[in-house]
């Protein structure tokens, strides 16, 4: 019990004191904290939230972290029910959100193709309405977690008549019907977590679509930017040997199901290996650590600018530089274990785990928006430099030159 009056955070310790057991089963903790409020506790209270601040509902999710108990948070960091709560009917919140929350709906993102990846406003997959329905087709690529999701988070074209991103809408695509087909990519890892999706005649209920018709580019900005503070956050670890390749798949390229990314202990690794006395290994051991430092303060920042409802190009900056800490504690972890990277396999693990990190760095390197495309952002939104010239940007998508 609180005493009345007690701040959300002493309220929410008190819950957990009351409910929190390790053994209990995710899916009835999950049910509880979802019904309390406290998954989403900076929601309005008509869709499981509390109404909480946003320093009330940080202060709560810490309570968690503290406890150990998962569920918590979901207010910031899930991406799908925070972009289906901003712009979807009530209808499809009604039948949506709390699935979503519970983690019962698999999903992924239909985003990319092969000829509109950094530049998404120039995709070409259509949707055409068809009464209460459209009919799309096109193909998507780049996809991680396709054949498992029962909804895609898709971008399509709704008119051809007017400038590339004025003729977009968005929409919650259901996966598993016909005219649909998915096909794994292999990676330079060797591993298969991205899929091209084709499209062919299949069906989403104009319920579905969130926001206004062809006001989508909108509503996939907020989506890119929940990713990209994801993204921001995130580190994938080293490949675990005793996991096969469905599982890994499954947990998807960030390493593990869900948020929660692990980094690699340089500091630890170093002195495993009896290197941690050298100046230059522990110089390049804590240029990483002060690159993850300054960007969990970034992240810091532009979380509070998302809460308020703006997506913040501040996100970019923390995006790309996960890209360059994954590369450089790659590179660094390299350096440490020194010649045994140039093996490879399960018989050098010191090896096999750098390598795979070296290789699957490139991943934050373009997934969410290529490192380029987040300098021209920070360029453009941060500096306030002039933006690149888009000779294509203000005439209508059926007469941009475009590959057949």
């Amino acid at each position: 019990m609180t005493s009345p009056g007690a701040s959300p955070a002493a309220e929410a310790a008190a819950w957990l004191r009351d409910h929190w057991r390790p053994d209990r089963p995710r899916t009835e903790w999950l049910q509880m904290v979802v019904d309390a409020g406290w998954a989403v506790p900076g929601w309005p209270r008509e869709w499981y939230g509390r109404g909480l601040q946003p320093d009330e509902s940080k202060a709560v999710a810490a309570e968690f972290r503290r406890a150990g108990a998962p569920g918590s948070g979901q207010d910031t960091h899930n991406l799908w029910a925070n972009t289906l709560l901003a712009y979807g009917t009530d209808a499809l919140k009604a039948r949506l959100l709390r699935p979503l929350l519970l983690d019962e709906v698999a999903m992924c993102l239909l985003y990319s193709e092969p000829g509109a990846g950094s530049d998404l406003a120039a995709l070409q997959t259509r949707a055409d309405r068809d009464g209460d329905e459209y009919v799309v087709t096109g193909q998507k690529v780049w996809t991680s977690g396709a054949r498992k999701a029962d909804y895609g988070m898709l971008v399509a074209r709704t008119d051809w008549d007017v400038p590339k991103h004025r003729g977009i809408s968005f929409f919650f695509f259901p996966m598993r019907q016909a005219g649909v087909e998915i096909r794994p990519i292999r990676q330079i890892t060797g591993e298969s977590m991205f899929n091209a999706v084709f499209i062919d005649g299949a069906r989403v209920p104009a319920e579905n679509r969130l926001g206004a018709e062809n006001e989508g580019w909108r509503v996939l900005q907020t989506a890119l930017a929940y990713e990209r503070s994801l993204m921001g956050d995130l580190a994938r670890g080293p490949r675990d040997p005793k996991r096969s390749a469905a599982e890994a798949e499954e947990a998807g390229p960030m390493g593990g199901g869900g948020v929660g990314g692990s980094e690699v202990d340089l500091a630890a690794l170093a002195r495993s290996v009896g290197r941690w006395g050298e100046p230059l290994i522990r110089q390049a051991v804590m240029q990483v650590h002060i690159l993850r430092q300054v960007n969990r303060w970034n992240g810091v920042r532009a979380k509070a600018q998302l809460e308020q409802g703006t997506a913040s190009p501040v996100l970019s900056l923390g995006k790309l530089a996960m890209s360059r800490i994954l590369h450089e504690g790659a590179r660094v972890q390299r350096l440490i274990v020194g010649a045994e990277a140039m093996l490879d396999g399960p018989d050098h693990p010191e090896g096999d785990a750098a390598n795979f990190l070296s290789l699957n760095a490139y991943f934050t390197s373009i997934g969410g928006g290529t490192d380029q495309i987040q300098r021209n952002i920070i360029g453009e939104r941060v500096l306030g430099l002039p933006r690149e010239p888009e000779v294509d940007r203000d005439i209508p998508f059926r007469q941009v030159r475009r590959s057949p």
